[in-house]
């Protein structure tokens, strides 16, 4: 025993070293190996080699994605077996009805999403939380067998509370009821909200609470951002709100946040249902029943417009909506507007967004003046000058915060849901949008895009050349670590 204590102590800097190249050496190989993005396979590479020890410890926290893209698709391609009963579904033939452009878009869109294009649907815009919530509550009053709510947000709030009581209501008169919140949007009200739901008997259950397969703990990535309350398979709500008071005017005041919902019915709500279910069965095992859960007939109230779900998040849908937008920026012909709360899009995104500019396509950024994430801002100023100097408009909003995302491409063709144009949302959450072709429906989004526009100021080079140079170096320090905000 003391010859190997005494072993111990003249060896134990050679068996460190060993240690450290082995630890160092593996997690830098599988940085290397699994890391699609090059830059983020340098970053890793470069701060596991430079401290062996460490940092494989932070690689293994931060850097690793323990639900792997092949296990979590596999999952999910079950589950589309599952609801594989649908009857046969109208499809929307573009081309008839648009400019050629949005063709190649349409057929873009067949290989990312892996759901059709459907015809048929109405889509009702619901401007805040003053308009989107009676109306999900007077759907969930309405529910006759089935309610399925997924959400980032879901606050123990006044408003959150009036949605627990509408889901005990429906609960009582025999509806089935589901519920998935993120684990990390769980946490922003105290208490959480799931306690109420669990009290009050309503079957819930919170989104990649067990990532790293031994600790109790939600991740910091990974989070599900979509938001989805689909009734009786027929009536849907998607969007960019989450479930809080600061959406109400009755409830903020004159500091309510400003967003964007949809109320959506036709067949494009099946697809709202089988992305719910799909993250359903992936969180608690159980897979819903397609009588239950699934609608086959919708109000016959006109032609509709089609209409289909974008899926993206860290599985085979990771690059989605980067894709979508990619396609959809390139195929411009007129005017491109974008309206987003955190608007830091990767080189490649920018790439496109500048060389619609310098094509001649007007291009108009909409961000909040006052944004809720102090550390987002500073980085979306770092990057402004980017797209300015390639000819694109950036206007800072000067009313309260607003967080809708929404783009229309040529007064034809919208793109709405949970995505930012952000590092998080393109590559890290789970998000869900939802491509609409159809004047009615971008000439409505243009307008509450010009609108906000009115009420802008532009952000000119002067201007940022203008911010003192302590805070410009601040801004860009920041903007460094963009997609870990």
């Amino acid at each position: 025993m003391a010859t190997l204590q005494s072993a111990f102590q003249e060896y134990w800097p050679h068996l460190a070293f060993a240690l450290s190249l082995a630890v160092g050496g593996s997690a830098a190989i599988h940085a290397a190996m699994t890391k699609n993005d090059v830059r983020a396979a340098i970053g890793w590479v470069g701060v596991i080699l430079m401290s062996p020890l460490l940092g494989p410890l932070v690689y293994l926290i931060a850097g690793v994605n323990r639900i792997r893209q092949d296990h979590i698709s596999d999952q999910r391609n079950k589950a589309e077996k599952d609801y594989s009963r649908m009857p046969t579904l109208p499809l929307a033939d573009v081309s008839r009805i648009a400019a050629a452009q949005f063709h190649s878009l349409k057929v873009l869109g067949d290989r990312v999403s892996h759901f059709s294009l459907l015809a048929g649907n109405h889509i009702q815009t619901l401007k805040g939380g003053d308009q989107a919530y009676p109306a999900m509550l007077a759907a969930i009053d309405g529910a006759q067998k089935s309610i399925a709510l997924q959400t980032y947000i879901f606050d123990d709030d006044s408003e959150g509370r009036k949605i627990v009581e509408a889901l005990v209501r429906a609960r009582e008169r025999g509806v089935e009821i589901r519920i998935l919140i993120d684990a990390i949007g769980s946490k922003y009200s105290r208490p959480p909200i799931i306690r109420l739901l669990r009290k009050r008997r309503i079957p819930c259950a919170l989104f990649m609470t067990n990532p790293m397969g031994f600790l109790r703990m939600p991740y910091a990535n990974l989070r599900s951002h979509r938001k989805i309350l689909v009734v009786d398979g027929r009536i849907g709500f998607t969007g960019g709100m989450n479930i809080r008071a600061g959406f109400v005017t009755e409830m903020a005041g004159s500091e309510t946040t400003g967003d964007t919902h949809f109320q959506v019915e036709g067949p494009v709500v099946l697809q709202l249902m089988v992305v719910f279910a799909q993250d359903w069965k992936f969180t608690t095992k159980e897979v819903l029943e397609y009588e239950t859960w699934y609608g086959e007939t919708w109000p016959q109230t006109g032609p509709g417009v089609p209409a289909r779900c974008i899926r993206s998040g860290p599985d085979r849908y990771i690059v989605g909506t980067h894709n979508m937008l990619l396609g959809a920026f390139a195929v411009a012909q007129r005017h491109i507007r974008i309206q987003s709360p955190y608007f830091l899009p990767d080189q490649i995104l920018l790439g496109a967004i500048n060389t619609a500019a310098r094509r001649g396509i007007v291009v108009d950024i909409v961000i909040p003046g006052r944004n809720n994430l102090r550390l987002v801002n500073y980085a979306m100023t770092a990057q402004l000058d980017q797209v300015i100097r390639s000819g694109c408009r950036v206007w800072r909003c000067n009313g309260n915060f607003n967080h809708s995302k929404l783009i229309t491409i040529d007064g034809y063709w919208s793109y709405v849901g949970s995505s930012n144009m952000d590092p998080r949302s393109l590559r890290l959450n789970f998000e869900l949008d939802m491509e609409i072709y159809g004047h009615d429906t971008a000439g409505e989004i243009e307008s509450m895009i010009d609108k906000e526009i009115g009420d802008s100021d532009a952000v000119t080079l002067e201007a940022l050349a203008a911010i003192p140079f302590r805070k410009r170096l601040r801004n860009r320090i920041i903007w460094l670590a963009s997609p870990y905000l």
